[in-house]
């Protein structure tokens, strides 16, 4: 079977044309509205749900879109039923990812996953983003989580970069110096 990603891909790409046929506007709509598509599709339930071989293609729209719990745009309707049709249901995530790339590249812009040992103030953010818009060279779109383990400071990965200032890293690296 093909790599998730491959199979994305197309679904991606043309669900990027339509909404950048809608305006500016739609694009983000449209990204928001795949990313809650997403999230819902990798429920266990949901999955187990869809991928039960009694269960018609029709029904698992409907359970999909109850939990969504929100009208979709008609561009994100068919896509939940065409991925629902071709059995591609598990896919939904990384066409919410690629299609989320899609709309930065056009907009110049690339996420940066910021994983934080604590929460990070909206007042301190405008730094930390600065700081690192700096340091990579680009005009980033922070994705901020939270992972205590990490003791404190941050782990940024935009693309394939990742700078790690955590405190976890630190003492991995002392460590790894201790007992070479």
């Amino acid at each position: 079977m093909a790599e998730l990603a491959t199979l994305a891909r197309p679904y991606a790409e043309a669900l990027f044309l339509v909404a950048r046929q809608l305006g500016p506007q739609a694009l983000s709509d449209i990204a928001a509205q795949v990313t809650v598509l997403a999230s819902v599709a990798t429920d266990p339930q949901v999955r187990q749900f869809a991928e039960h071989p009694k269960v018609q293609a029709p029904q698992v729209f409907e359970v999909v879109m109850a939990a969504v719990k929100r009208p979709l745009l008609d561009p994100v309707q068919n896509l939940l039923r065409t991925v629902i049709d071709n059995g591609r249901l598990a896919a939904l995530a990384q066409i919410a990812s690629h299609y989320r790339e899609l709309v930065n590249s056009q907009a110049g812009v690339h996420d940066a996953h910021i994983a934080s040992a604590f929460p990070i103030e909206p007042g301190q953010m405008g730094a930390v983003l600065q700081a690192l818009e700096k340091r990579f060279g680009r005009r980033l779109n922070p994705i901020v989580t939270l992972q205590p383990e990490l003791i404190g400071g941050i782990r940024v990965v935009v693309g394939d970069e990742v700078l790690d200032t955590s405190i976890q890293a630190r003492l991995q690296q002392m460590s790894a110096a201790l007992t070479a």
